[in-house]
């Protein structure tokens, strides 16, 4: 077997998420600076063993740059069964400080020895607190031959570009699964006249087949009563989401967007089920500090008053994520026969445009 074809993503289809306007890719890469890599673990050993794995890298600056420069970052929790390493430090200090790496459950090791390798590479001798953040696979993957490598991720950190962000079934999302259907990786933007670009990218690995909303449509229990087989793995699951702007905030703004994240996520239908970790991070590219720095600092900032237009941005931008990772993958098949089925996009695009009572 080989990973699916991507499909297109949802406004390529017609579908629309809220009044304003894209990036140029739709994508975070449309923040300046923000560069995104991939590398995708896929194998059918003769053994059986599976790999249907791999990991994301978002990176706003280089590894020493982000260490050196960092960023005015803050975090939010939806539901906390899961982990963003440096989110510790991030709620204390307000900054990130290193690229963010995507990857399962079990692999959190991999990215942090890579992030601190890179950090080190680059000239850093001083401590390095990573940011890594994780989904579990293990449906679709045999996690116990832990597949991924710090090969692996070095060569995503390396490879990170700007320009159009490749969905669904690659790297870290190869594995996860989206409202009971196949997801993974998924990516949108929006410009703010007068303000700048906001840009989101999701680890989409939560919810239930029942509760799917699509365009406000409430598609889920229909899609389940034509199934041939009850869904797959029902509830539960986790998104880790990325939020990156060249928008002027400070932590506590960064804090108060990453929380939006979550108002985005319940627009397909999440619940943040139990077993979900939803964890949310926010960064500027700007008011970056050196680090160490000492004395006084004068900062430019968007005045509160100003962040409804943020806020909006970002719950669109999340809702049309989500719906990203769902049109773009398609159906994967994994350890011990599992098999989770990409989303019936033509049937969601009837129900969607079917006149309302």
């Amino acid at each position: 077997m080989t990973p699916p074809s991507p499909r297109p993503r949802a406004r390529e289809l017609g579908l629309t998420f809220g009044p304003t306007p894209t990036g140029p890719d739709n994508a975070i890469t449309d923040v300046p600076g923000v560069r995104v890599g991939h590398v995708t673990v896929w194998r059918d050993e003769a053994d059986g063993g599976v790999a249907r794995t791999g990991c994301t890298v978002v990176a706003p600056d280089t590894a020493s740059g982000m260490w050196r420069r960092p960023m005015p970052a803050g975090t939010a929790v939806l539901n906390g069964a899961g982990e963003l390493t440096g989110s510790i430090e991030i709620r204390e200090w307000g900054v990130l400080e290193s690229p963010v790496v995507l990857v399962s459950t079990n692999n959190i090791g991999r990215g942090y020895d890579a992030l601190v390798d890179a950090a080190m590479a680059d000239g850093v001798d001083d401590v390095v607190v990573p940011v890594v953040g994780e989904c579990d696979d293990s449906w679709l993957d045999d996690i116990t031959r832990r597949w991924l490598t710090l090969d692996h991720v070095r060569e995503a950190l390396d490879g990170a570009t700007s320009g159009p962000v490749a969905e669904g079934v690659v790297g870290a999302g190869t594995g996860m699964i989206t409202m009971g259907h196949k997801g993974g990786i998924g990516t949108a933007s929006r410009v703010i006249d007068g303000l700048g670009t906001i840009g989101v990218l999701l680890l989409c690995n939560f919810g239930g087949a029942r509760l799917l909303r699509i365009g406000g449509v409430p598609v889920g229990e229909t899609l389940v009563a034509e199934r041939d087989t009850a869904p797959t793995l029902d509830d539960g699951g986790s998104c880790i989401g990325i939020v990156l702007t060249d928008i002027p905030l400070d932590a506590r703004q960064c804090e108060r967007v990453a929380r939006r994240v979550g108002l985005g996520l319940a627009r397909v239908g999440s619940v943040a089920h139990h077993g979900s970790g939803d964890i949310f991070l926010a960064a500027s590219t700007q008011n970056r500090r050196e680090r160490g720095e000492r004395g006084f600092l004068d900062i430019r900032l968007v005045a509160d008053t100003m962040l409804d237009p943020v806020f909006t941005a970002v719950v669109d931008a999340t809702e049309e994520a989500v719906t990203n990772a769902l049109f773009v993958a398609d159906t994967v098949m994994g350890v011990h026969g599992h098999v989770v089925p990409g989303l019936p996009v033509d049937r969601v695009l009837e129900l969607v445009s079917r006149p309302r009572d």
